[in-house]
């Protein structure tokens, strides 16, 4: 007997996958022109694993399950939408954790830029380097598994959405393993 929330389910999923889409637009802005001499400067670092993580994820295609056999129509789409819900869950969480770390690295390069002003990296500059590069350690630091599913959470809360089938955090990395 199905539960009748199948339309509260199809709105979920592609609320999740405007939120996902949004992401991946976002993360695309985040690509900052890097100085040859200084590409390997740990903001910049993180800026291109974002970009390429982000190229990984989208080229990820979602597999779907064929339904077994006796099944009535409605509880194979509860259980094929409560499968999206899982998957579009677990990409836009990657996708967040992706956005905040860019976000904070680019962040980083606009400090950085903002204390060089033109000029290469000198004694004069150290201090304040390295008061940018501590703030962007810290940023990373905050970035966590936890961080990022309460901040999408609240997002979701604040917009009102219907959460009922959204998946726990350990659901969520269980199914990442699980399809890298």
């Amino acid at each position: 007997m199905t539960d009748g929330l199948n339309q509260a389910r199809a709105l979920r999923v592609a609320e999740i996958i405007n939120d996902y889409h949004t992401l991946l637009v976002h993360i695309s802005q985040q690509n900052v022109p890097v100085p040859a001499e200084d590409c390997w400067e740990q903001g910049y670092v993180v800026i291109q694993e974002s970009l390429v993580a982000a190229q990984a994820l989208l080229a990820s295609n979602y597999t779907p399950v064929m339904p077994p056999a006796g099944r009535n129509n409605a509880e194979t789409e509860k259980a094929e939408l409560q499968r999206v819900i899982l998957d579009g869950s677990a990409r836009r969480f990657r996708a967040h954790k992706i956005y905040l770390r860019a976000a904070a690295g680019r962040r980083w390069s606009i400090n950085r830029q903002n204390i060089l002003r033109g000029q290469r990296p000198n004694q004069r500059h150290a201090a304040q380097l390295k008061i940018v590069d501590d703030t962007f350690r810290q940023e990373l630091v905050h970035v966590t598994d936890q961080y990022v599913v309460a901040d999408l959470r609240a997002a979701d809360m604040r917009a009102g959405h219907w959460l009922n089938d959204d998946p726990s955090l350990p659901v969520i990395l269980n199914w990442i393993r699980s399809h890298p």
